[in-house]
């Protein structure tokens, strides 16, 4: 195959995962966000992550198998899909929500670029642990890494992690921007 056929073939996974889980995990993110609450949402989107990251991880080799690669597809679509019918989405909305006015926009700012910090670190970090063990097996210019399999285990404690921290945030559905930063309290001085 070609590095243009190759890269065809990706872009084109790439669209159909967006289209299929992406795309629908924002949208059920903004019809329930209201109706069942950030922090549920949230909770729910890593529970989900880390199920299933586990999922395509513990039989790996079976989803790499010969005819297995479209269920393959369809669990990292899934993943998407709760991704963002959860923390893509949540981690964005309720910095915006729980901070006191006057400092709002500087923490929400600060809250997106550690998130966009994350990501970056994310990305690159999966992309190195995810090479094969093998240095014969290793993409060019990359040292062996611990393969795809231990990668995935790795985003599933990391999803883990994130759903166990949900619980540090507080939930502010049904309550007004002055109720959430407690702007309205008198002072406590």
């Amino acid at each position: 195959m070609s590095a243009l056929d190759e890269l065809f073939h990706i872009a084109r996974a790439q669209i159909l995962i967006a289209l299929c889980g992406t795309v629908p995990g924002y949208w059920f993110t903004v019809a329930f966000i209201d109706s069942v609450g950030r922090f549920k949402i949230q909770l729910m989107g890593f529970f989900m992550m880390t199920a299933f990251m586990v999922g395509l991880a513990v039989p790996y080799d079976y989803w790499t198998g010969q005819g297995h690669q479209a269920g393959f597809v369809v669990m990292y679509a899934l993943t998407f899909f709760f991704a963002n019918f959860g923390p893509n989405a949540t981690t964005f909305i309720v910095p915006a929500e729980i901070y006191p006015a006057r400092l709002r926009a500087t923490c929400h700012g600060i809250s997106a670029a550690s998130g966009k910090v994350g990501a970056i670190i994310g990305s690159f970090g999966f992309l190195y642990l995810a090479q094969s063990p093998d240095p014969a097996k290793t993409a060019h210019g990359y040292k062996p890494g611990i393969g795809v399999r231990y990668s995935l285990l790795v985003l599933a404690g990391c999803s883990l992690m994130g759903f166990m921290l949900t619980f540090l945030v507080p939930e502010p559905k049904g309550k007004s921007l002055e109720e959430m930063s407690r702007e309205t309290e008198p002072d406590h001085c």
